[in-house]
Protein backbone atom coordinates (compact mmCIF):
# COMPACT_ATOMS: atom_id res chain seq x y z
CA UNK A 1 0.00 0.00 0.00
CA UNK A 2 2.03 3.04 -1.02
CA UNK A 3 0.09 5.81 1.66
CA UNK A 4 -2.62 5.01 4.47
CA UNK A 5 -6.01 4.38 3.92
CA UNK A 6 -7.66 7.91 4.73
CA UNK A 7 -10.92 7.80 7.10
CA UNK A 8 -12.87 10.32 7.51
CA UNK A 9 -14.71 10.00 10.63
CA UNK A 10 -16.75 11.62 13.22
CA UNK A 11 -15.28 10.29 16.72
CA UNK A 12 -18.52 9.43 18.46
CA UNK A 13 -20.10 7.74 15.17
CA UNK A 14 -20.52 4.12 15.88
CA UNK A 15 -20.91 3.29 12.08
CA UNK A 16 -17.10 5.22 11.93
CA UNK A 17 -16.00 3.42 14.90
CA UNK A 18 -16.99 0.40 13.39
CA UNK A 19 -14.72 0.93 10.53
CA UNK A 20 -12.13 2.62 12.79
CA UNK A 21 -11.83 -0.44 14.71
CA UNK A 22 -11.43 -3.38 11.88
CA UNK A 23 -8.69 -1.07 10.42
CA UNK A 24 -6.57 -1.30 13.68
CA UNK A 25 -7.58 -5.14 13.86
CA UNK A 26 -5.76 -5.57 10.04
CA UNK A 27 -2.81 -3.21 11.33
CA UNK A 28 -3.24 -1.04 8.35
CA UNK A 29 -1.85 2.42 8.45
CA UNK A 30 -4.73 5.10 8.53
CA UNK A 31 -4.76 8.77 8.52
CA UNK A 32 -8.11 9.97 10.66
CA UNK A 33 -9.54 13.33 9.29
CA UNK A 34 -12.42 14.54 11.20
CA UNK A 35 -15.77 15.58 10.12
CA UNK A 36 -17.29 18.10 11.94
CA UNK A 37 -21.03 17.45 11.89
CA UNK A 38 -22.15 19.97 14.33
CA UNK A 39 -20.98 22.52 11.70
CA UNK A 40 -22.14 20.62 8.59
CA UNK A 41 -18.89 20.21 6.97
CA UNK A 42 -20.87 16.24 5.91
CA UNK A 43 -23.06 18.62 4.05
CA UNK A 44 -20.09 20.64 2.33
CA UNK A 45 -20.36 20.01 -1.80
CA UNK A 46 -16.55 18.86 -0.88
CA UNK A 47 -17.58 16.10 0.95
CA UNK A 48 -20.61 15.22 -0.98
CA UNK A 49 -18.60 14.29 -3.61
CA UNK A 50 -17.35 11.80 -1.95
CA UNK A 51 -20.51 10.08 -0.17
CA UNK A 52 -23.95 12.00 -1.89
CA UNK A 53 -25.58 10.44 1.25
CA UNK A 54 -23.70 12.88 3.42
CA UNK A 55 -23.12 10.72 6.01
CA UNK A 56 -19.72 9.53 7.50
CA UNK A 57 -17.64 7.43 7.62
CA UNK A 58 -15.55 7.43 4.00
CA UNK A 59 -12.37 5.70 3.22
CA UNK A 60 -10.17 6.65 0.73
CA UNK A 61 -7.74 3.92 -0.42
CA UNK A 62 -5.39 5.61 -2.45
CA UNK A 63 -7.74 6.75 -4.96
CA UNK A 64 -10.57 4.71 -4.20
CA UNK A 65 -13.60 6.07 -2.31
CA UNK A 66 -16.10 3.87 -0.20
CA UNK A 67 -19.15 4.96 1.80
CA UNK A 68 -21.61 2.66 4.10
CA UNK A 69 -20.01 1.32 7.27
CA UNK A 70 -21.12 -2.36 6.07
CA UNK A 71 -19.56 -2.00 2.89
CA UNK A 72 -16.29 -0.69 3.88
CA UNK A 73 -16.11 -3.86 6.38
CA UNK A 74 -16.94 -6.07 3.30
CA UNK A 75 -14.37 -4.51 0.72
CA UNK A 76 -11.47 -4.09 4.01
CA UNK A 77 -11.77 -8.01 4.50
CA UNK A 78 -11.98 -8.53 0.87
CA UNK A 79 -8.87 -7.09 -0.03
CA UNK A 80 -6.54 -6.99 3.31
CA UNK A 81 -7.54 -9.71 5.05
CA UNK A 82 -6.08 -13.19 3.59
CA UNK A 83 -6.51 -15.47 6.09
CA UNK A 84 -10.31 -14.85 5.04
CA UNK A 85 -11.60 -15.15 8.49
CA UNK A 86 -13.24 -11.58 8.81
CA UNK A 87 -15.40 -12.50 5.87
CA UNK A 88 -15.70 -16.47 5.38
CA UNK A 89 -15.51 -17.80 1.02
CA UNK A 90 -17.99 -20.85 2.63
CA UNK A 91 -21.50 -20.16 1.63
CA UNK A 92 -23.21 -21.14 4.75
CA UNK A 93 -20.28 -19.19 6.52
CA UNK A 94 -20.79 -16.39 4.57
CA UNK A 95 -24.00 -16.30 4.93
CA UNK A 96 -24.07 -16.24 8.60
CA UNK A 97 -21.98 -13.25 8.43
CA UNK A 98 -24.10 -11.33 6.32
CA UNK A 99 -27.66 -11.92 8.17
CA UNK A 100 -25.40 -10.18 11.18
CA UNK A 101 -24.65 -7.22 8.90
CA UNK A 102 -28.36 -6.48 8.21
CA UNK A 103 -28.97 -6.78 11.90
CA UNK A 104 -26.55 -4.02 11.87
CA UNK A 105 -28.40 -2.17 9.14
CA UNK A 106 -31.58 -2.92 10.45
CA UNK A 107 -33.25 -3.23 14.39
CA UNK A 108 -29.38 -2.22 15.67
CA UNK A 109 -29.84 1.07 13.82
CA UNK A 110 -33.30 1.80 14.59
CA UNK A 111 -32.88 0.55 18.09
CA UNK A 112 -29.49 0.86 20.16
CA UNK A 113 -28.18 3.37 17.80
CA UNK A 114 -31.01 5.24 17.47
CA UNK A 115 -31.34 5.85 21.51
CA UNK A 116 -27.76 6.81 21.42
CA UNK A 117 -28.60 9.63 18.86
CA UNK A 118 -31.53 10.87 21.11
CA UNK A 119 -29.11 11.41 24.07
CA UNK A 120 -25.90 12.06 22.35
CA UNK A 121 -26.84 14.03 19.71
CA UNK A 122 -30.36 15.57 20.48
CA UNK A 123 -32.03 13.55 17.87
CA UNK A 124 -36.09 14.12 17.71
CA UNK A 125 -36.92 10.72 18.37
CA UNK A 126 -39.63 9.43 21.18
CA UNK A 127 -36.77 7.55 23.36
CA UNK A 128 -39.81 5.04 24.72
CA UNK A 129 -39.99 2.84 21.88
CA UNK A 130 -37.06 3.16 20.91
CA UNK A 131 -35.39 2.02 23.94
CA UNK A 132 -38.14 -1.26 23.77
CA UNK A 133 -36.73 -2.08 20.67
CA UNK A 134 -33.20 -1.93 21.51
CA UNK A 135 -34.03 -4.38 24.34
CA UNK A 136 -36.25 -6.30 22.38
CA UNK A 137 -33.15 -7.35 19.70
CA UNK A 138 -30.57 -7.56 22.98
CA UNK A 139 -32.65 -9.87 24.24
CA UNK A 140 -32.29 -11.89 19.97
CA UNK A 141 -28.46 -11.41 21.04
CA UNK A 142 -28.45 -12.34 24.49
CA UNK A 143 -29.31 -16.05 23.61
CA UNK A 144 -27.86 -16.20 20.57
CA UNK A 145 -24.45 -15.80 22.55
CA UNK A 146 -25.77 -17.86 25.25
CA UNK A 147 -24.93 -20.91 22.88
CA UNK A 148 -21.18 -19.59 21.02
CA UNK A 149 -18.63 -17.15 21.68
CA UNK A 150 -19.37 -14.97 18.22
CA UNK A 151 -22.22 -13.89 16.76
CA UNK A 152 -21.55 -15.76 13.78
CA UNK A 153 -19.19 -18.79 15.30
CA UNK A 154 -16.62 -19.48 17.47
CA UNK A 155 -13.86 -16.67 16.61
CA UNK A 156 -14.61 -13.11 15.59
CA UNK A 157 -16.14 -12.10 11.93
CA UNK A 158 -17.31 -9.00 10.47
CA UNK A 159 -20.38 -10.21 12.26
CA UNK A 160 -19.11 -8.99 15.43
CA UNK A 161 -17.06 -6.11 14.21
CA UNK A 162 -20.41 -4.65 12.76
CA UNK A 163 -22.53 -4.92 15.71
CA UNK A 164 -20.00 -3.96 18.72
CA UNK A 165 -19.83 -0.16 18.82
CA UNK A 166 -23.75 0.65 19.00
CA UNK A 167 -23.89 -2.57 21.73
CA UNK A 168 -21.05 -1.27 23.58
CA UNK A 169 -22.25 1.89 23.84
CA UNK A 170 -25.99 1.16 24.43
CA UNK A 171 -26.04 2.51 27.67
CA UNK A 172 -25.41 6.36 26.29
CA UNK A 173 -28.94 5.86 24.85
CA UNK A 174 -30.29 4.47 28.13
CA UNK A 175 -30.05 0.66 27.03
CA UNK A 176 -28.62 -0.67 30.36
CA UNK A 177 -26.60 -4.17 29.86
CA UNK A 178 -27.33 -5.53 33.47
CA UNK A 179 -29.58 -8.07 32.28
CA UNK A 180 -27.51 -9.34 29.48
CA UNK A 181 -24.46 -11.38 30.68
CA UNK A 182 -23.66 -13.11 27.73
CA UNK A 183 -23.54 -9.78 25.58
CA UNK A 184 -21.10 -8.31 28.31
CA UNK A 185 -18.88 -11.50 27.93
CA UNK A 186 -18.96 -11.08 24.61
CA UNK A 187 -17.45 -7.12 24.52
CA UNK A 188 -15.21 -8.12 26.49
CA UNK A 189 -13.67 -11.07 24.11
CA UNK A 190 -13.99 -8.31 21.46
CA UNK A 191 -12.01 -5.90 23.74
CA UNK A 192 -9.39 -8.59 24.20
CA UNK A 193 -8.77 -8.91 20.17
CA UNK A 194 -4.88 -7.94 19.32
CA UNK A 195 -5.46 -3.92 17.94
CA UNK A 196 -8.44 -3.37 19.74
CA UNK A 197 -9.44 0.39 19.64
CA UNK A 198 -11.87 1.64 21.43
CA UNK A 199 -14.27 4.74 20.62
CA UNK A 200 -14.88 7.61 22.99
CA UNK A 201 -17.45 7.47 25.65
CA UNK A 202 -19.92 10.05 26.46
CA UNK A 203 -21.50 11.16 29.62
CA UNK A 204 -24.86 10.83 28.43
CA UNK A 205 -27.97 8.57 29.26
CA UNK A 206 -26.99 5.98 31.98
CA UNK A 207 -23.24 7.05 31.23
CA UNK A 208 -24.09 10.52 32.80
CA UNK A 209 -20.86 11.61 35.30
Amino acid sequence: MSKPIRLFLHPLSGHAHRVELFLSLLGLPVERVAVDLAKGEHKAPEFLRMNRFGQVPVIDDNGTLLSDSNAILVYLAKKYDRSGRWLPDEPLAAAQVQRWLSVAAGPLASGPATARLITVFGAPYEPEPTIARAHALLQVIEQELAERPFLAGDQATLADIACYSYIAHAPEGNVSLADYPAIRAWLARIEALPGFVAMPRSAAGLQRA
